[in-house]
């Protein structure tokens, strides 16, 4: 079961995953996939490719680290410290006057194999079936209340009170402690938030557009920055138990074929009457 979308998107790069296992990637929209006619929701992401532009040392900064780029902006928008810096991975896929846009780090265990100037694709790390997590900013919702913040149920309508359906309530005792405890739940701004959605699943992978398509949701707005980090190696199969809950009862089931009713009597299947008693009363 599920071999569809593993052949159509194999890999053909090099599988780096023991020396970095994240990319940097901008969110696409939803949508839906199926395999074997099952569906399943998808979000379209574009990883990477990301440019190598520094690579941190345990001798000189404490770490072995890979600094990556990502996206472009115009020289313009870029201070001249920041060009100076950039300028040092002389990359021929970014044009003389934009420089990349997202700069982050990725932390190695070891000194990593990559050197600056180095392009690092989607495929170069993930295959189909990989588990990911994937980290981004959430949508902000400005000011929300009680209600919609934490799902507060609110006070009755009636017994004397009409305007206290979303009110929060209480928020402390008296004069001990005579203070409101830290991190009591209230009002306040919701959202823009760094959140990371776990254990999702790499449906397919776009070779020429770096396009990956990710089981599930994942935070942040259209357009937006987000981290794809690789857990393990996995296959579709596993996606197996998921998308068969999915089925209605009943719904895998053939209809009855003309043949099979043919030979069958109009009357089976259907409940015998009772006999009716003609005695009588005498």
């Amino acid at each position: 079961m599920f071999n569809g979308p593993e052949r159509l998107t194999e890999s053909n790069g090099i599988h780096n995953s023991e020396m970095i296992n994240t990319i940097l990637g901008s969110k696409g929209i939803n949508s839906q996939t199926f395999i074997e006619g099952f569906r399943i929701p998808v979000t379209k992401v574009i990883a990477g490719p990301c440019v190598v532009t520094q690579i941190k040392k345990t001798d000189k900064d404490g770490y072995w680290a890979v600094q990556l780029g990502f996206s472009t902006k115009r020289s313009k928008n870029t201070s001249k410290p920041l060009q100076g810096h950039l300028k040092k991975s002389k990359n021929e896929e970014l044009k003389t006057n934009s420089f990349p846009r997202y700069l982050r780090e990725v932390r190695t265990d070891k000194e990593p194999e990559y050197k600056v100037g180095d392009t690092i694709n989607a495929s170069d790390i993930f295959h189909p079936g990989d588990i990911v997590s994937v980290m981004g900013i959430s949508k902000g919702k400005g000011f929300a209340g009680v209600v919609k913040r934490h799902g507060f149920h609110g006070g009755p309508r009636t017994h004397g009170q009409s305007d206290r359906e979303r009110a929060p309530g209480s928020i402390g005792q008296t004069t001990t402690p005579g203070r409101v405890y830290r991190g009591k739940k209230m009002a306040g701004r919701m959202g823009g938030e760094q959140v990371t959605v776990e254990n999702l699943h790499i449906i397919a992978i776009n070779v020429d557009t770096n396009e990956l398509e990710i089981s599930g949701q994942i935070p942040g707005t259209v357009g937006s920055l987000v981290t794809i980090n690789k857990i393990k190696s996995g296959s579709l199969k596993e996606l197996e138990h998921e998308v068969v809950a999915q089925m209605v009862e009943g719904e895998g089931e053939a209809p009855a074929s003309a043949e099979a009713t043919a030979g069958k009597p109009a009357d089976q299947g259907k409940p015998t009457e009772a006999p009716v008693d003609q005695g009588g009363a005498k």
